[in-house]
Order: structure tokens, then sequence, then C-alpha cells
């Protein structure tokens, strides 16, 4: 099997498509989600382990078991198995008593968002009392007044998320100071099992089957974008995250790549 996957990695090397090219990323075993954001990188693994990376190694990244971290403007942000929610506070995992979430975000313009365990009800924390938080005190939530399976925002463009039968929307401005979204509109494509926004407006989402797909024609006057673009990898990928021009994926064999233009 390792003879396999080597050479499906050596394969991968090679593939270019859509001026992407890709190759093996700092190998992390068992990594199961990956985020990226402020030229840094963050991952959580399959047995709940948070890791950062810098250079070429993968360092732990504070005591707590997660399985889901995010960086952003609003700091470094996860949650646990008990969809506990936690931030970074000098090097350390604080819980942020106020609100249980499964999956959550700190992409935006300061604020971070997340979608809540079996209501899929989606929340956000305003950026004023997200990225002062220190780990004292309890922080009231911001509904998105969508359900959602999974949402992800961008500092310049707005959020992106998913519903409970895995389509996507986007909202096109979500003020940071108030979490008020200008409503949601539906944006036509295949159907995802999660979406990923950049800070710098990228969208990317992967499909049940592993394929990816990047939304292109993103502007300020028109931020649903125009058209999906299907990005061929050599491999399904189960997750992925953008960040200054570089693009992670995990594949569903819980190999990394790191892809760039």
């Amino acid at each position: 099997m390792k003879a396999i996957a080597a050479l499906l990695l050596v394969l991968c090397y090679v593939v270019e498509s859509s001026t992407w090219e890709c190759k093996e990323a700092p190998r992390l075993y068992s990594i199961r989600q990956i985020d990226a954001g402020m030229g840094q990188v963050v991952a959580a693994t399959r047995y709940g382990r948070p890791y950062q990376l810098s250079g070429r190694y993968w360092y732990s990244l504070g005591l707590a078991s997660l399985k889901h971290v995010s960086v952003g403007p609003a700091g470094t942000w996860g949650c646990d198995s008990s969809n506990k929610v936690y931030k970074l506070v000098g090097g350390n995992w604080k819980v942020v008593n106020g609100q249980t979430l499964q999956q959550v975000d700190a992409g935006g313009d300061g604020q971070v968002v997340g979608v809540a365990p079996t209501t899929n009800y989606s929340y956000c924390q305003r950026a004023k009392y997200a990225c002062s938080y220190y780990g004292v005190g309890t922080l009231a939530w911001t509904g998105l007044t969508k359900p959602l399976v999974y949402v992800s925002c961008g500092k310049m463009y707005g959020c992106w998320g998913l519903d409970t039968r895995n389509r996507t929307f986007v909202a096109k401005k979500v003020n940071p100071d108030t979490c008020v979204p200008d409503g949601w509109t539906r944006v036509n494509g295949p159907t995802m099992q999660m979406i990923e926004v950049s800070t710098d407006g990228e969208v990317f989402g992967v499909t049940s089957d592993g394929k990816v797909f990047q939304r292109l024609g993103i502007t300020d006057s028109r931020r649903e974008g125009r058209t999906w673009r299907k990005i061929p990898m050599c491999m399904p990928i189960s997750h992925l995250t953008y960040d200054l021009n570089h693009l992670w994926v995990v594949t569903s064999s819980g190999w990394l790549l790191q892809c760039t233009k």
C-alpha cells in the first residue's frame, strides 16, 4: 500500500491543470482537516491533535484535543469532539463559553463564524469581542439567519455556506461589527461537502466524491462570482484550504498536497 501511495504522489508531482501544480507537502500523519490564513497554516489529525506548520515541520499547537482548527484575523480558534469552542491565547487553548459549535472559521474580517451541532444553526461572533477575547467571561453569539452544515468567511467578499442539502449560498456582506448578513443568495453548481473562502476572497469547494472546484469571476460588485472551474486532482480530496497562492489539499487517503500556480 505504501508503494502504491508513493507512486500516486509521484504522479501528483507532474499533475498540472489550469496552471495548478501539486507536490507533497510537509507530511502530517492522519491529517483530517487544514486551514490557512494570514500566512499561517494549522491542521487537526484524526486523533484530535492540533498542529501548526513552521518551515518544513509540524509542531503541536497547545495541549487541547481538537477536531477542527481555524486561523485568521481573529486569531486561532477550534472546537473539540464535544463541540466546545476554543481560542489560542498565549500558546494555550482557552474554552470560549457561550455556544457549542461543530465547525468554526476565523477567516472573516475579524468576526468568527461556526455551525452548531444537531440544529445546524449558524452563528457569528462580532469582531470586537472575537479579536479581544482572552479566555475570561462568556460570549454571546449572533445567528446568521440560515441553517448550514459548513460556513466560511473571507475578509473581502462575504461568507459562503452549505445548507442541509449541501447547496451553496453566499452572504455577500456580513457586517463584522454586528454580524448581520445582507441576505443569502443561492449559487448554482455541484453539491459540496465543504467550502473554503480565503482572506483575499478566493473560493474553493470539495464535492462529496472528492472533486475540487474553484469559483471564478468574484468581484466587489459580483460577489457570487460567475462560474465553477474543476481543478483535476490525482486523488479524491476530503478537505482543503487556500492562502497566498498556496492551495493545501488533504486526500481521502490522508496525504497532504501543496499546490501553486
